[in-house]
């Protein structure tokens, strides 16, 4: 089958690579629709993220089941799937109370690889949610943004404790930060305060339910959200981007007693004790339950009534593979989707 893989920092390319195969009598194979490229999947890109070899990339898919193993009861052949960024048994204790992104036998699906024809999705039962039926064209997009960046600002959102009567500050424009403004009004926020400085980010952030624009970063980005609230900070922040400006700033940002919901894939982040003392907020966040979620917003979704595949603005084949990922590098694209 055909794939992207990446071969070193800036070098990937689409190849033939071996079909994959039940593993496990709790795995089955899709054929994607669709897939995409993620800004997690910018750190070896980029050469943050060590590689050891070629690697197959991807973790984000929507598409249908052609074969499953022999213990797998929650789906069957034909039937259209989404699922996690991360497969999860789905019986073990963490799983169960609603953490499967912390599953005790848990599989990133960046292991795996899904930029592909074809992937094989352990601990299907736990992982897979069966479609209403064989979507329409048009939804997705929608569908493949809640395997991963919809789910994961939603959990942002969640974590920030965003609700009535909230202002929500979301620090990152990328594709996790947007959704994490739509999730943030669905929950019920009276504010959301958008961090970002690219116009085009900026217009679907207001689409999406922002209230207010703040360009400005680091400190003087601080400085503005706690002139908007009237000196105090935001209640609810979403932390969206991962790096040691942005965590900071998403602290300094939130009132005393408020939350910090932090969802960027973070390398280098080191925070003061101190300045975590003295501030007195809560934080939480991590690799985010989408599974939890999914069941949830695959019916907002079908019902047409969540559309967060507009965070796809670049749409190629997946033969051009490279160019998504130089796009996105190159801040040209939020989030390139990949027909397959």
């Amino acid at each position: 089958m055909r794939a992207a893989v990446m071969h070193a920092p800036g070098d990937v390319r689409v190849e033939e690579i071996p079909d994959p195969q039940i593993l496990a009598p709790t795995d089955a194979i899709i054929r994607l629709t669709a897939a995409c490229v993620c800004g997690s999947d910018l750190w070896p890109y980029r050469g943050v993220e060590a590689l050891y070899g070629p690697t197959p990339m991807g973790h984000e898919y929507v598409g249908v089941v052609v074969e499953t193993g022999s213990e797998v009861t929650n789906v069957s052949v034909g039937q259209h799937v989404i699922g996690s960024f991360v497969a999860s048994c789905g019986v073990c204790a963490i799983c169960r109370s609603g953490y499967p992104s912390s599953c005790v036998d848990r599989v990133f699906m960046a292991q795996v690889g899904t930029q592909s024809e074809y992937a094989r999705i352990p601990h299907a039962n736990g992982t897979l949610v069966p479609l209403p039926g064989v979507p329409d064209e048009d939804l997705v997009p929608h569908l493949l943004a809640a395997s991963d960046v919809l789910g994961t600002g939603w959990f942002g959102a969640v974590a920030a404790e965003a609700g009535p009567g909230k202002t929500v500050a979301v620090v990152g424009d990328g594709a996790v930060g947007l959704l994490g403004v739509l999730a943030a009004r669905r929950l019920g926020a009276e504010r959301v305060v958008a961090m970002s400085r690219h116009t085009s980010r900026q217009k679907l952030a207001l689409e999406f339910g922002a209230t207010d624009i703040v360009s400005e970063r680091g400190d003087e980005g601080v400085a503005r959200v706690k002139e908007l609230t009237g000196g105090l900070g935001a209640h609810s922040v979403i932390e969206a981007v991962g790096t040691q400006e942005s965590m900071q700033q998403a602290i300094r940002s939130t009132r005393g007693g408020g939350h910090v919901g932090f969802v960027g894939l973070n390398y280098g982040v080191a925070l003061s004790g101190e300045e975590l003392f003295m501030s007195q907020v809560h934080l939480f966040g991590g690799p985010a339950p989408v599974r939890t979620y999914l069941p949830e917003l695959v019916d907002l979704i079908w019902r047409r009534e969540i559309h967060p595949g507009r965070v796809f603005d670049l749409t190629l084949p997946l033969a051009d593979a490279a160019e998504a990922y130089r796009a996105m590098d190159e801040r040209r694209a939020v989030k390139a989707l990949l027909m397959v």
